[in-house]
């Protein structure tokens, strides 16, 4: 099994490539949901990508409401934000469990986020930062799910 990496509403390029790279090293399978700011197939994110993007394990959703439909999302999940005080090393990660990042400019909605309260991480920052770069984050907090379960990871 696998960890799901899910981008809502991605708005750079750049960085969607760079966690396409990510994802790709990790044996992690790639979310994406619509709308994206930018054209999945531009030039950009593949050079971010370098030669990985074919080999990415990649979902791209119309919605929300298509993804929630079509993955069955409880406690296996966690959610990214800046508006909330838990850490994600206090997350339990499991197999198979999917981490939510939002967009850049917007984060995860807010109904999202209500929902799934008790599921919502952040990444501890001082009191001068208000945010990382998206691709910083996904990989702090997906290795940090691989290092709480490297017995099952899958390397080679």
């Amino acid at each position: 099994m696998s960890f799901h990496l899910v981008l809502v509403h991605p708005q750079i390029p750049n960085n969607t490539g760079a966690i396409g790279r990510l994802c790709v090293n990790a044996g992690v399978i790639l979310h994406i949901i619509k709308p994206i700011g930018f054209d999945i197939s531009e030039k950009a994110v593949r050079r971010a990508g370098l030669d990985y993007w074919d080999k990415l394990n990649l979902h791209v959703w119309e919605s929300l409401d298509h993804f929630f439909a079509n993955n069955n999302i409880a406690s296996n999940a966690y959610f990214a934000t800046t508006k909330t005080d838990k850490p994600y090393f206090e997350a339990p990660f499991k197999d198979g469990d999917y981490i939510f990042f939002g967009s850049e400019t917007a984060g995860i909605p807010e109904d999202i986020l209500g929902k799934y309260k008790e599921q919502c991480i952040t990444i501890p920052m001082t009191k001068d930062g208000r945010s990382l770069n998206l691709a910083i984050s996904a990989g702090v907090v997906l290795y940090d799910a691989i290092r709480q379960t490297f017995e099952s990871f899958e390397r080679g």
